[in-house]
């Protein structure tokens, strides 16, 4: 294959072009043009001499087009006009196009040919847009692929590698010394050989037998101050040399600032097209990732600053109305936390309309209307990342065919990331973008499944728990138990790899790890917790036809291949819905009540149902559930006795007198265990008494079916 002659000159030219874009948006916000403007020309003829250099004549025409423009704002302190502004954005447009052409053999012949824009645009620059002027098509962003991928490194930084590697070479000299050592005992060894062997020639004397021992205990106090010295060097060779592996590994990792411009860019044209003012600011910039995991969330985030703009941000009247400033603010910042490198996007915009997004989740068909009803206003909100989810009415460069946000998502979990919305209305919208810092180096917590280790991501892990067999509540064939005040999913991971395919082992306790993933939480049924580990990690070749619960592998000290499990995977396994009957049968079921003072028996009995498919509404009180059954149509009750306030006697006896609720059947569930307690509930029209201290689940669901199917 022919060496490419034009990989060095991209390089270049787009971190000048990036360097360009972002001098001239500084320039368009209004600050002293001086010393930006002499930024700008060393830019433009820096490329200009390396275009011409690789016989780019379009670009150095281009540039030097630029240096044009530039020419009478150099000394004057005026600020650039509107027009000035677009012409020369308009020419870093045209050079990003032909640098981004290089990259094949008939791309470099369309690059060679002059840019036709580059001189005339000078003298025909376009008017400011004003309102009710055709939107202008969307810029070009500058393409960073192979910036993202080439690094760039500091002197002080290789400085300080090679400074590490001088301390490891010096403490390898000193495992040399103590080599010598070593040949010293070796010496002192064989002489002491020698003395004893004298007993097989010679009568053995008391002066043989002193130098022997004389000898054993110089041999002694050698090898040990040898084994000393070999520690102490292996230690600091080892710290040393992981030291190393640290900074070598950092200096792959590329700056999130590099994506900075084409953002900054990206929200300028955008609020250029709907005519609103927007200013951009971006925080966390010296933040760090792996190079094509940035490229790619590059991506991601111009989808999110264009929707930010398109979706968010009011017009100028609208804004005044609500006391917000007439310029809108997109605010991206950066922040690492643990191992993960976290993005927010955030705007002061009008947040999200949870009624809009409902009823297009249900025009496109990913929802039913009355599951989009039943949605919490944090799960209605995650609904934009679907595909073809969009709350606009009309379709515009900028919105309105429900592409955008679903990239987002995808491209986080692609990465074993994940990404959330959060927004409050007529306030601001905030979107957040989770990946680990790299994908070749984690954190792992280390488990130990039927005499196998595993590894699991610690950025995923919020907490471990020891579960015991009466805590884990079994029913629809899924598990749960309930951890923080809530049910959560349970599964033993060697029934999730295929080693126990009988269920859960209900002879022992559990240690468990719960994992976090796409905003919900799992528990992780394993053997052993082993501890915790950074892992160099490794993708498995495709032939070796790994499970898809397998991200990669490691290898231990002594070259063994550790398995690292995906979190993401891990949970939708063990939150994996019920099966397409399942949700039919719960879509023709009536809902079901559940009322009950304590927490604990309301989410276990709430999760019981929900796992056989039943929807479920729950209540602390009698009042409330009087309340609730007033504004809703329920099939059946599961109520407590001894509750505060009205008890469950007085629940019964209120529904059977009220004529909507008499034929709602009620089914209660109390520690009061006596036959007068029973025989009250059913002589005031209780259909079933469940004593808890009895408490059998598959009679529950048995007479649950037999009472409303």
């Amino acid at each position: 294959m022919a060496k490419d002659p034009y990989k060095y000159f991209r390089i270049e030219a787009r971190e000048l072009l990036e360097g360009l874009t972002q001098g001239v948006l500084e320039l368009e916000k209004g600050v002293v043009p001086t010393a930006v403007v002499a930024r700008l020309f060393r830019y433009a003829h820096t490329l200009k001499g390396a275009a011409r250099v690789v016989k780019q004549p379009g670009v150095a025409d281009a540039a030097h087009a630029i240096e044009d423009v530039l020419s009478p704002y150099r000394d004057s302190g005026v600020p650039l006009s509107p027009p000035s502004i677009e012409t020369l954005l308009g020419l870093i447009d045209k050079m990003t196009a032909s640098v981004s052409a290089l990259g094949s053999a008939d791309g470099a012949a369309r690059a060679l040919q002059p840019i036709g824009l580059a001189v005339e645009a000078v003298a025909t620059a376009p008017p400011v847009p004003v309102a009710g002027d055709p939107v202008p098509a969307a810029r070009a962003i500058p393409a960073a692929d192979e910036q993202l991928e080439t690094v760039r490194v500091e002197i002080r930084e290789l400085d300080a590698i090679l400074d590490d590697v001088f301390q490891a070479g010096t403490q390898i000299t000193g495992l040399t010394v103590s080599e010598a050592s070593l040949a010293q005992a070796g010496r002192i060894a064989k002489a002491l050989i020698d003395q004893l062997s004298a007993r097989t020639t010679t009568r053995m004397t008391s002066v043989p037998l002193e130098r022997a021992r004389s000898i054993a205990e110089e041999l002694y106090t050698k090898l040990e101050e040898l084994g000393h010295c070999l520690a102490q060097t292996r230690d600091q060779a080892d710290a040393t040399i992981r030291l190393v592996r640290e900074r070598a590994h950092r200096l792959r990792l590329v700056p999130t600032s590099t994506i900075f411009p084409a953002l900054e860019r990206a929200t300028r044209d955008a609020a250029q097209a709907r005519n609103v003012r927007v200013e951009f600011v971006a925080n966390g910039g010296n933040n760090r990732l792996d190079g094509h995991v940035l490229q790619s969330l590059r991506d991601a985030l111009l989808h999110v600053v264009r929707n930010a703009v398109g979706h968010g941000i009011e017009e100028a009247a609208e804004r005044a109305r609500r006391g917000k400033p007439a310029a809108g603010r997109v605010l991206l910042e950066v922040e690492q936390r643990g191992h993960e490198v976290v993005f927010t996007c955030r705007d002061d915009g009008r947040g999200v309309d949870l009624e809009a997004v409902r009823r297009a989740a249900v025009a496109r068909g990913v929802i039913t209307e009355a599951g989009a009803t039943a949605l919490s206003a944090h799960e209605a909100k995650q609904l934009v990342f679907l595909a073809g989810v969009s709350t606009s009415s009309e379709i515009t460069e900028l919105s309105g065919r429900g592409v955008g946000l679903d990239v987002v998502r995808e491209t986080a979990r692609r990465f074993k990331g994940d990404a959330e919305i959060h927004s409050v209305v007529g306030r601001t919208t905030a979107i957040e973008i989770r990946v680990p810092v790299s994908l070749s180096s984690l954190a792992a917590l280390l488990v130990e499944v039927n005499g196998v280790t595993f590894a699991l991501p610690l950025a995923a892990v919020s907490g471990a728990l020891r579960v015991q067999t009466q805590d884990i509540v079994a029913a629809g064939g899924r598990e749960s138990l309930l951890h923080m005040d809530r049910a959560i999913p349970f599964s033993s991971m060697s029934r999730l790899l295929g080693f126990d395919s009988n269920g859960v082992d209900r002879r022992r306790a559990w240690s468990a790890v719960v994992l976090r993933a796409g905003g919900r939480l799992a528990a992780i049924g394993v053997d052993r917790l082993l501890g915790t580990k950074d892992v160099v990690l490794k993708p498995l070749p495709e032939f070796a036809g790994a499970a898809p619960l397998v991200m990669g592998a490691s290898f231990d000290a002594d070259g063994t291949p550790q398995l690292m499990l995906d979190a993401v995977a891990l949970v939708n396994d063990a939150s994996s819905a019920l099966d397409r009957t399942s949700e039919r049968v719960q879509q023709e079921r009536p809902p079901i009540l559940v009322i009950d003072d304590s927490l604990t028996t309301r989410m276990l009995e709430q999760s019981i149902l929900e796992s056989a498919g039943y929807e479920v509404d729950v209540a602390v009180s009698a009042e409330e559930a009087l309340e609730k059954a007033g504004m809703r149509s329920y099939g059946l009750f599961v109520c407590d006795v001894e509750m505060p306030g009205m008890d469950g006697y007085g629940f019964v006896t209120t529904t059977r007198a009220d004529a909507k609720l008499r034929e709602v059947p009620v089914i209660m569930v109390t520690s009061l265990n006596s036959p007068e307690n029973r025989q009250r509930g059913l002589d005031l029209g209780a259909a079933e008494y469940i004593v808890k201290g009895e408490f059998d689940q598959g009679r529950l669901l048995q007479r649950i079916r037999t009472l409303i199917g």
